[in-house]
């Protein structure tokens, strides 16, 4: 009777979830999440989009086509505003940066990914691009895709693995489902979210990655978001001139990310004063497109011109509202500077209180390097004639992998997303000179170098992995039993008699800690009774071996260990207030048990 009773009166969704479980393998019920993962993300893809160019199309109708618009002084700043109150009142957390902060909660989270970024990201990046905000829309619907996975493993009371697993599905469905690129999808997230690639985990993200394209072409139709027409066939004897792109596609790499981060940095020092944020970042970005049109939005109109564009009537649209417009012999120099100037926008616009990614920023950046290369090659009347159009696209598969360390996912995503199979051998040649060049400045790319300077980057190194998911936290005995100072000898060896422990921690009365004492090297004395009244504590008491930090990475702990060799450690926080001691065997034994966990598919 209270069995029936209690069925009826739980909730619909809760007892499907509980027949799933009950009635599906974990192996069937991965698979199932990760198909109904990829409509999800294709879904939320597309109403993104949809939004944008809703937003666009009803504020474009008060731009004039053949003169300077004063209206670009204005959108900009509207539409940080408007994201900044959007998340400040109605979210009410930070969704900005979202790739950093999916690797975020990979690395410390367990993969746990908060509920309003399933939409809070899609509402503020439609807001912040359709307005002109110069980001992109990727990195919003990978953090969406991504936390509808993790939500949906979550409710479905999955173990960490398969959140992880889900998460991924989620990423790779809306890249898949963005740029209708499933094999770019896939390897996107074994390069940016170093997800790895076992044969458990590749069928579901396939799943994922298939459905949300095949929904996406169902949804949007067969256009894609560039189009391009081969211009000649490759040839190995612009092998040299590939070569040199993937330097210059390096170099630009490196500049954007140093740009980016030097930006970001200023201000990220305004935190606690966001409308002087918005208002700097507001009239940085909206300066810099009244300048610059090109640099309104996501860019991809500018992109599709120069990919396209066969004569200087063609590749002058570029600067059109500008004023730079009618000077076709100044559109190398404005190529020049929009490149320059393009990481600086970005910034403004999620400094400034925007949301958005630096995805569709970095196929920016790299298309307008590859035309600039190639214009400039040819300009010099070098003996080998380079098409620009095909130099365009290879520069934006270039700076992207370059940007994001991924040469893998800059090749495919470009090659899926333009039919230029044809130039996979190029594609490869600069993504892998791009990738080579800025891993010798840089190791990281632009998403993951805060969390690996932080020691909370998760990687592909089985140790280094499960280093970064242990914290030290977790491990930390609290209860230890301390003595003050000026305890006799007597009293420490009844206090040691009650003791499990080899280590008694000296504080004072601020729980400061002041030493320790190691009973392994007092045996010599604590039974000899008759200096049980001539000596106390703090005449017994040593320096601990190393001391912790309670804010201390994992991979420092064991460093630790390994260089002290002691059983124990203390652990204190900034006023060197003891937290609790750490065992060295029980350090050692979840390691162990996490590297098995781990390496079981």
């Amino acid at each position: 009777m209270n069995n029936s009773q209690d069925h009826t009166h739980t909730p619909l969704a809760e007892r499907f979830v509980l027949w799933t479980v009950n009635h599906l393998s974990r192996r069937q019920l991965t698979l199932t999440l990760a198909f109904f993962v990829g409509v999800l993300a294709a879904v939320a893809a597309y109403i993104l989009h949809t939004a944008i160019h809703l937003i666009q199309h009803y504020l474009s109708a008060t731009l004039a086509s053949n003169q300077i618009n004063w209206f670009y002084l204005i959108y900009p700043v509207a539409g940080i505003f408007l994201t900044m109150l959007f998340v400040r009142y109605v979210v009410r957390d930070n969704i900005s940066h979202g790739i950093t902060r999916i690797l975020y909660a990979i690395s410390t989270k367990q993969g746990r990914l908060p509920k309003h970024n399933m939409w809070s990201s899609v509402v503020a990046s439609a807001i912040t691009i359709g307005f002109g905000g110069s980001v992109g829309a990727e990195a919003p619907i990978v953090l969406t895709g991504s936390a509808i996975g993790s939500n949906l493993a979550r409710r479905f009371h999955l173990d960490s693995k398969t959140i992880y697993m889900l998460v991924g599905c989620g990423a790779s469905a809306a890249i898949a489902g963005i740029f209708k690129a499933p094999i770019a999808g896939l390897v996107f997230t074994i390069e940016v979210l170093m997800i790895d690639l076992t044969m458990g985990s590749l069928l579901p993200i396939l799943i994922a990655c298939v459905t949300a394209t095949c929904f996406t072409y169902a949804l949007a139709g067969d256009n894609s978001l560039f189009s391009f027409t081969l211009e000649s066939e490759w040839t190995v004897v612009r092998t040299p001139a590939n070569i040199l792109l993937g330097i210059a596609c390096g170099i630009v790499s490196l500049y954007f990310i140093r740009s980016m981060t030097f930006f970001e940095n200023f201000f990220s020092k305004l935190a606690d004063r966001p409308y002087i944020k918005w208002l700097l970042g507001g009239i940085a970005l909206s300066t810099l497109i009244f300048i610059f049109p090109s640099l309104y939005g996501e860019g991809y109109a500018a992109i599709n011109v120069l990919l396209n564009g066969k004569s200087p009537a063609d590749w002058n649209v570029i600067m059109q509202h500008s004023l730079f417009s009618g000077h076709g012999e100044l559109l190398l120099i404005y190529v020049a500077l929009v490149l320059i100037t393009k990481s600086m926008a970005t910034a403004s616009t999620n400094g400034g209180g925007g949301c958005g990614g630096t995805f569709a920023p970095s196929l920016f950046v790299g298309a307008f390097a590859g035309f600039l290369f190639a214009r400039t090659w040819n300009t010099y009347n070098f003996s080998i004639y380079i098409p620009e159009n095909n130099f365009a696209l290879l520069g934006m598969a270039g700076v992207m992998s370059g940007v994001m360390h991924a040469p893998l996912t800059g090749v495919f995503l470009i090659a899926e997303l333009t039919g230029g199979y044809n130039l996979f051998i190029p594609l490869l040649i600069v993504s892998t000179v791009s990738y080579l060049t800025i891993y010798i400045f840089e190791p990281y790319s632009i998403y993951s170098m805060r969390l690996a300077r932080e020691g909370k980057l998760i990687t592909h190194h089985t140790d280094h992995a499960v280093l970064t998911l242990m914290s030290l936290d977790t491990v930390i005995e609290r209860d230890c039993s301390a003595t003050s100072p000026d305890t006799m000898l007597s009293e420490l060896v009844h206090k040691i008699s009650r003791s499990r422990v080899d280590v008694l921690p000296v504080t004072d009365n601020g729980n400061h800690l002041l030493g320790e004492i190691d009973m392994m090297k007092l045996r010599h004395i604590l039974f000899r009774t008759e200096l049980y009244h001539r000596f106390n504590v703090r005449q017994l008491m040593s320096e601990p071996p190393a001391l912790l930090r309670v804010d201390d990475p994992m991979e420092e702990v064991m460093k630790a260990f390994d260089k002290t060799n002691a059983q124990q450690l203390p652990v204190v926080d900034n006023q060197n207030i003891l937290i609790g001691y750490v065992s060295r065997s029980h350090v050692y034994s979840l390691y162990r048990k996490m590297v098995a966990d781990l390496s079981n598919d």
